[in-house]
């Protein structure tokens, strides 16, 4: 299918609610025709706790609601996530991750800089996932700031929680869970924790990452999906 580079002036109701103000408010806009929604996860996820204003942060209680009407969308063929995040809070991430891997219309997912900490679930999530050349992914433990009550409850909590991010990985990509728990708990790498930084190649080399590739790679997989379920 050939790709119109024209932007989406098509003010249905269906794009127009996504588009308001959306590049200003939530990095989030329409473009091309077919129209492809592209999606941008940045800096720190934040979750129930507001991150100070010096942090870029993407909000989650933003792209929920945002992800649900594209899906819903009639105009709207395809969703694109350009991902480049720290990581951040756990089950905002998950919450996101969890919709995207739950949308029916062809998605992907390119990681830009890096995808860290949570952004990992995140990278996976969509249908097809690309990593930049230059790009590279943290794998670490979960960890909770402030203060833990050191009883077995709160350990049993951690494990819980991990258990939950490491089987939404494994669920959508390709790495086993040897693979992925020797690289979330390696001692050798990061100076104060436990865990792996991962380039590009090697996040394709293990399964995690399905394609090294760019925004045109990502594209052209979108309209091919798009063509297809046209046909």
């Amino acid at each position: 299918m050939k790709r119109n580079n024209s932007n989406n002036d098509n003010n249905d109701s269906g794009s127009s609610i996504i588009q308001s103000d959306s590049i200003n408010d939530f990095a989030s806009t329409v473009a091309g025709e077919p129209a492809i929604h592209c999606l941008t996860i940045v800096g720190q996820i934040e979750g129930h706790q507001t991150l100070p204003d010096s942090s870029k942060a993407t909000k989650y209680e933003h792209l929920m609601p945002i992800i649900a009407a594209i899906e819903e969308s009639e105009e709207i063929k395809a969703m694109l996530v350009l991902l480049n995040t720290a990581g951040g809070d756990v089950e905002a991430g998950l919450g996101i991750a969890e919709l995207i891997a739950g949308m029916k219309k062809p998605t992907a997912s390119i990681v830009l800089g890096g995808g860290h900490s949570i952004g990992v679930p995140l990278a996976v999530a969509a249908k097809k996932s690309y990593i930049a050349p230059s790009a590279a992914m943290t794998i670490h433990p979960v960890r909770l700031n402030g203060l833990v009550i050191a009883v077995p409850q709160s350990f049993h909590y951690f494990e819980r929680m991990q258990e939950r991010v490491v089987k939404f990985v494994l669920d959508h990509s390709r790495i086993s869970r040897e693979r992925y728990n020797e690289y979330m708990l390696r001692t050798s790498e990061l100076a104060n924790d436990v865990g792996s930084v991962i380039n590009a190649e090697e996040a394709v080399e293990c399964g995690l990452i399905d394609s090294l590739g760019t925004l045109s790679d990502a594209l052209d997989y979108l309209h091919a999906e798009i063509e297809k379920n046209e046909q």
